[in-house]
């Protein structure tokens, strides 16, 4: 199993449509691209009417969006962390 890249997904999905509009089935176009159909309705879900570049940006913010969940969560411990060793020195 291979990871398709958002731009990847975003190309497919409009040969996909492209596909569609000539009369080829969902199965059709998922079994040549090798996907499941489920996997198609997912990424036509999350991707559908992007722009490649509207999808890289996606990409960018949910790893921006990651990393200050990440952050956030590390200096929540540490205010814990502190709260607890004030509340023990008092």
């Amino acid at each position: 199993m291979k990871r398709r890249k958002p731009e990847q997904i975003v190309q497919l999905l409009h040969k996909a449509d492209e596909a569609l509009a000539q009369g080829q089935t969902i199965e059709d176009i998922c079994r040549e691209h090798q996907v499941s159909p489920a996997t198609y309705h997912r990424w036509k879900q999350k991707y559908g009417g992007l722009s490649i570049q509207d999808a890289k940006r996606l990409k960018a913010l949910e790893v921006e969006n990651a990393k200050l969940k990440r952050l956030l969560a590390e200096a929540m411990l540490a205010n814990d962390a502190l709260r607890e060793f004030l509340s023990k020195k008092v």
